[in-house]
């Protein structure tokens, strides 16, 4: 069973091994702490996207590849934004999307679509039906980060999506630690959803307590 799952690595350098673990670990610490709404999701998954970054790359996940960029990108954003206060109240506390946002979602997802199968295509890189699952993902983690980047609750549906698909995708490519980690991450992303709905839920009843003593 074991060789079955970890054969793929016996021609694979050390070093892109241990790349591959440092991500898979450095990637479990930021969605943990995301599911806790703890600011430490963005350094630790500044470590995680810009190894993935890389590896992707090299594995010809271009889609990937690029999501990681960009998840570098949004953790520096995300960063700055979970941190802004009004006083010692969070400017941006844990939220539902608005109309606005939703529309910029699906904004998003169609130009992320577009903008990846062009590169795919430019680069002639539709070669295996992998190549093709991974443009529609590159689209839903795009929007996944966008929302969690913005403390919006629906962000975890869009990783839970993503998760479940990447699964067998990077099974099939011969990455199993990181198929592993796109299982955890799944169920991460579902206690994630659980967790922050409670938040949400519990600052709309401490909400409504205060304005009703005033």
């Amino acid at each position: 069973m074991l060789e079955y799952l970890f054969s793929q690595y016996a021609t694979y350098s050390t070093w892109d091994i241990s790349l591959e673990i440092t991500g898979v670990v450095f990637g479990l610490l930021s969605v943990w702490f995301a599911k806790k709404n703890n600011i430490l999701v963005f350094p630790t998954g500044l470590v995680s996207t810009f190894i993935y970054a890389y590896l992707l790359w090299q594995w010809e996940l271009l889609g990937d590849s690029m999501i990681n960029g960009y998840y570098f990108i949004m953790s520096l954003y995300g960063w700055y934004h979970w941190t802004r206060k009004k006083g010692d109240t969070e400017e941006f506390p844990i939220a539902t999307m608005t109309n606005v946002e939703k529309k910029t979602s699906v904004l998003i997802f169609i130009a992320t679509l577009i903008f990846v199968t062009f590169v795919y295509l430019y680069l002639e890189k539709f070669t295996n039906w992998y190549s093709y699952i991974d443009t529609f993902l590159t689209a839903i983690f795009f929007v996944g980060m966008w929302l969690m980047a913005k403390r919006k609750i629906e962000n975890w549906i869009f990783w839970i999506i993503g998760d479940l698909i990447s699964v067998p995708l990077y099974f099939a490519k011969g990455f199993t630690f990181t198929s592993l980690q796109f299982l955890i991450f799944t169920i991460v992303a579902i206690y994630g959803y659980i967790e922050w709905k409670q938040i949400w839920n519990n600052e709309k009843v401490l909400k409504a307590n205060t304005i009703d003593r005033q």
